[in-house]
């Protein structure tokens, strides 16, 4: 990994992570900003494990903003506008410098902004999926009824961390799943924006 990779890591989780935690604290969950949550800086989103996994396979996390849903005044529709935060700053964020690198057209300014929106996408598009602990594991139970709600609750907290997994596995020809599926979707985003 290079370290304008790792650079553009940072910049892209903590966007993800801050989008959490402002969207969780103006729909009256203080638990975030009391946290120490409610900031751009990258170590206050940074979880040990999930960057050393990173720096070593490629592959991390950040640290999941606390949310208390007894401060939130509609539980279920806060938490999927919360959990859609982090993706939609990435998706805003990406599209901006895109619009930024294009109206500059410094050749300097795209190799820079080229890796950042890239991995912003990247991010976005990966944590929409339906998959717990994903942001689209949220975001589908509270957009569905809630009886179907609670039934679909039931399944993710059961299937979505070993379909995960094996989801991320090189299993075909050095390529996973979610590589497969994913990739086409982000490489026709990124020649609109690139």
């Amino acid at each position: 990994m290079t370290l304008i990779s790792l650079i553009a890591i940072l910049i892209a989780v903590s966007i993800h992570e801050f989008a959490h935690a402002w969207v969780a604290d103006r729909l009256g969950d203080p638990t975030p900003r009391l946290a120490g949550r409610l900031t751009l800086n990258p170590l206050a989103h940074l979880d040990f494990i999930g960057t050393l996994t990173l720096i070593l396979i490629g592959f991390g996390w950040g640290k999941p903003v606390p949310i208390d849903p007894y401060n939130l005044r509609h539980p279920r529709r806060d938490q999927a506008l919360i959990a859609l935060a982090g993706p939609t700053s990435n998706l805003i964020f990406a599209f901006g410098l895109s619009l930024l690198g294009h109206l500059l057209a410094w050749p300097l300014i795209k190799l820079l902004f080229s890796p950042l929106i890239i991995i912003n996408l990247s991010l976005a598009i990966f944590n929409l999926l339906p998959l717990y602990p994903l942001d689209g594991a949220k975001i589908l139970l509270g957009g569905l009824p809630f009886e179907l709600a609670e039934e679909w609750e039931e399944i993710l907290t059961s299937y979505s961390l070993p379909l995960l997994i094996i989801s991320l596995l090189p299993l075909f020809r050095g390529r996973s799943l979610i590589d497969l599926f994913l990739s086409p979707l982000i490489h026709i985003l990124l020649r609109l924006l690139l």
